[in-house]
């Protein structure tokens, strides 16, 4: 037996280049078998897999694994193809009459499945193993199936790298972005700011009320209040009480107010915006 020769290093399996006629074989049809489950355990001799002249056996992983690698002894007589993506199948053809081979496939889980092929093309029973599902026979294997892979696809590679790289760009981009827009709104902040309240300072200072402002989103008030007054919007020369924050001496209303008052009992200071600037 020619010792193993490794046929695939990435996500697909190298085809043999190496062209060799056929030598001649029984001219009777092959006919293909029904798909059949292959049970493989590592203490079992490799179970046997029945191939025909040129034609192509599909053997399938199990549906959680992906083929990493794939080791043979002949492959100059056999032909293996995984595609150009990794996946969990792998295509065997025999090009020459009754050759025989092993074939040791490394799925992406650490699993190892090893089989033996033969050409059967000159053997009374012409029927050849059409499509062939393995199944790991150890209670280890099994388990690993459950587990994250431990070999990446090249391809899967690359392209996890691309996405991570892309990611980090596309989220420095954002931060970028955000942090030129708060430096906007803080150098275009002051300009927004209003001073353009009117009130009796007189009563102000009584209540404690020091100054009024407004930006373009929300009305402020602040002061040393002993006790915190009541807020109120007029409209219609009616007062209603409105909603606000108030947090250590002050008001955010969110809103502009054009005309309101603040009122202890019977203290009260009036409020107007005269709209003149900041």
């Amino acid at each position: 037996m020619k010792p193993p020769i490794p046929i695939v290093v990435s996500a697909g399996l190298a085809l043999a280049s190496t062209y060799v006629p056929c030598h001649a074989a029984d001219t009777r049809p092959l006919q293909p078998n029904a798909p059949r489950t292959v049970i493989v355990a590592e203490a079992d001799m490799p179970p046997v897999i029945r191939a025909g002249l040129l034609q192509s056996t599909l053997i399938a992983l199990p549906a959680d694994e992906k083929v990493a690698n794939v080791f043979a002894g002949d492959t100059v007589d056999w032909v293996f193809d995984g595609g150009h993506v990794a996946s969990r199948f792998i295509s065997v053809k025999p090009r020459v009459a009754n050759v025989s081979t092993d074939i040791h496939i490394v799925s992406d889980h650490g699993n190892e499945y090893t089989l033996q092929l033969h050409e059967i093309s000159s053997e009374p029973d012409g029927h050849f193993d059409s499509k062939v599902f393995l199944v790991p026979g150890d209670q280890a294997a099994r388990d690993r199936l459950a587990q994250l892979p431990v070999f990446v696809p090249l391809a899967e590679l690359d392209k996890a790298r691309q996405e991570i790289t892309a990611a980090k760009t596309a989220q420095a981009a954002e931060r970028k972005a955000e942090e030129t827009k708060v430096e906007q709104y803080r150098s275009q902040y002051p300009g927004s700011l209003h001073f353009d309240y009117t009130w009796d300072k007189a009563k102000g200072n009584a209540l404690g009320l020091e100054e009024i402002w407004r930006d373009d989103k929300f009305t402020y008030l602040r002061g040393r209040f002993q006790e915190t007054p009541a807020l109120y919007e007029v409209k219609d020369k009616k007062g209603s009480l409105i909603n606000f924050d108030f947090n250590a001496g002050l008001y955010t209303v969110p809103k502009q107010l054009d005309n309101g008052y603040l009122a202890i009992g019977k203290q009260r200071v009036d409020f107007h915006r005269t709209g003149e600037g900041n």
